[in-house]
């Protein structure tokens, strides 16, 4: 028998994977312990290996997002995986749902919302500003929604969301609590028990440093019995709580088949996870802090203006405006294409307006501020030598 479509010799070449430092919203540069674990052997997805693995890494995400919960495990998928999950397991047809707005995941949100047939409701932020308690409570009353969705760190705009009060102003207005930490896990403070937050996923490649494709999630006893509530079965088999919960084994009963997860993934974070074990997380959210406020201060010093305001700045995710006359892209290709540095653009509501600087752990350090501080400032003057660098960086 003939085969006419050819063995491609594209495939016939050694595979090429440069060595870049990524100081972009993410992926962040994984640690080379967290390399060396996804080279070890492939385990099957129900060996009793893997499953410890598993338990392991449950532990560990229980700490990241200081919670007890028992439904607690990780998807097979990146974080828009856990957007996905949360909405689709504590909405149904009709539900009204709240989504706090500041910036672009609060568009990706609403969007998602809507296909899982939401009836949704927007309360928008001032441009580089996060929701007051009182916006959100005023929006609450008004809309009355059954959940409210806020993103605590928005890599789209750099702006924090403050999160103290607004589960129980949630829950005194009979709503449940979902928050996006996928940008701010481990860079900022997060408490989802004593927040009384309801649903929480976070991104394995940010802060982590572990690769992405396999994301944190919990939810509280309140979701669950929500859950459990349902005229309707969740929209998506592969979203299910109940079904993912078992194979992590979350809720008591044996373990069962859902998907064929990726053992080498699982390694990945479990060694992340460690890492930021051993390094307890205050001291962790204290180096972003830290290294955030450099920046902060290098970029000013420099003339540079800062998108977000100076009391809602995530320390991740630094947004910069683009000086008049500037253009970014050439900007960050130059960055690229001299020194093998990501620097990014905005996104969303900011395409065009910013420049994005990320600061995500390894890449969170003195050494690396100022080295893209360097690369940034030298990019902006290459592209454009009449824009006026202050001082010296």
């Amino acid at each position: 028998m003939e085969y006419k479509v050819t063995s491609p010799a594209v495939l016939r070449e050694p595979l090429v994977v440069p060595d870049k430092l990524l100081m972009g919203p993410g992926p962040s540069n994984a640690p080379q312990r967290v390399l060396d674990a996804m080279s070890k052997p492939i385990l099957g997805h129900l060996h009793p290996e893997t499953l410890k693995i598993m338990d392991d890494i449950k532990e560990g995400v229980r700490y990241l997002f200081q919670t007890t919960n028992a439904a607690t495990f990780c998807l097979s998928a990146s974080g828009h995986g856990g957007m996905e999950a949360t909405l689709c397991n504590l909405l149904e047809d009709g539900d009204v749902v709240l989504i706090g707005h500041t910036g672009h995941w609060g568009d990706r949100s609403a969007d998602m919302a809507t296909r899982y047939g939401a009836d949704v409701r927007t309360v928008k932020s001032k441009v580089g500003q996060s929701l007051s308690l009182e916006e959100i409570r005023t929006a609450l009353v008004q809309h009355k929604p059954s959940v409210l969705f806020l993103t605590q760190g928005d890599s789209s705009t750099g702006v924090l969301q403050g999160l103290e009060g607004v589960g129980a102003l949630c829950h005194a207005n009979n709503c449940l609590l979902i928050v996006d930490t996928v940008a701010s896990l481990g860079g900022t403070p997060f408490f989802m028990d004593r927040w009384e937050v309801d649903a929480v996923y976070t991104g394995s490649q940010k802060v982590l440093g572990a690769p992405p494709g396999i994301t944190p999630m919990s939810f509280s006893h309140r979701a669950v019995e929500r859950f459990k509530s349902r005229n309707t079965k969740v929209k998506v088999y592969y979203w299910d709580m109940a079904l993912v919960g078992d194979y992590w084994g979350c809720f008591g009963r044996p373990r069962i088949y859902h998907h064929t997860i990726s053992a080498t993934l699982l390694y990945g974070l479990r060694e992340a996870i460690a890492l930021a074990c051993e390094e307890s997380l205050p001291t962790l959210i204290a180096r972003h802090q830290d290294c955030a406020q450099r920046l902060y201060r290098g970029l000013e010093a420099a003339g540079f203006e800062l998108y977000a305001n100076s009391k809602d700045r995530l320390a991740t995710v630094t947004t910069i405006k683009v000086p008049q006359g500037v253009d970014w892209l050439k900007v960050a290709q130059y960055a690229m294409k001299t020194y093998m540095v990501e620097i990014s653009g905005g996104l969303g509501p900011t395409a065009g307006q910013v420049f994005r600087i990320g600061l995500m752990g390894q890449n969170a350090t003195t050494e690396r501020v100022d080295r893209v501080l360097q690369v940034f400032t030298e990019a902006v003057k290459s592209v454009q030598p009449n824009v006026q660098i202050k001082g010296k960086i």
